[in-house]
């Protein structure tokens, strides 16, 4: 995965003692592979319902640049974000994240934002220009997995144990 890399470990017992029910581990990298389109699916989501992986509400916008916003929602004016949103599998791995490496950073974590070359940062917001020496954004976590998350993993598994069911 080129660009920002965000390593999630799941230490989340149920998954892991599902996991361990897998009896054939020729079926892994196929798991895997399942794990990481749920995951993706589940991290979209989030971007329709503007909360992070435990359920909590992402940092409201600026209400100046609210105003001035084209697109639904935060995180969407563009989708590119969005639309970004991949997985790799591996035989006994999965890897969510973005290829789109700062400006998927600095929204998973937050941060802040100062110029590069010049004494200011210089943009339009809401009609007027801005200059300033530097703009916070808020952490508005996407990537990870919450408790609900993490039960549907488990169901996943324990369906592809049950039916032998691998796409």
């Amino acid at each position: 995965m080129a660009g920002a890399t965000f390593k999630m470990t799941l230490h989340d017992s149920d998954v892991m003692a599902a996991l361990g029910r897998i009896a054939d581990p020729r079926l892994m990298p196929k798991v895997m592979k399942n794990l990481g389109e749920l995951n993706v699916k589940q991290t979209r989501r989030r971007f329709m319902t503007q909360r992070d992986p435990e359920g909590k509400e992402w940092a409201p916008l600026n209400p100046l640049y609210a105003s001035g916003k084209r697109g639904p929602g935060i995180l969407r004016e563009h989708g590119y974000l969005l639309n970004s949103i991949i997985y790799q599998a591996g035989a006994d791995q999965v890897a969510i994240g973005t290829n789109i490496k700062d400006y998927g950073a600095i929204h998973q974590f937050g941060g802040v934002i100062r110029p590069r070359t010049a004494n200011a940062l210089a943009f339009h917001m809401g009609g007027r220009l801005i200059i300033t020496a530097s703009v916070r954004i808020p952490a508005r976590p996407y990537l990870g997995a919450g408790p609900a998350d993490r039960a549907q993993m488990v169901s996943l598994v324990e369906t592809i144990i049950r039916h032998d069911w691998v796409h």
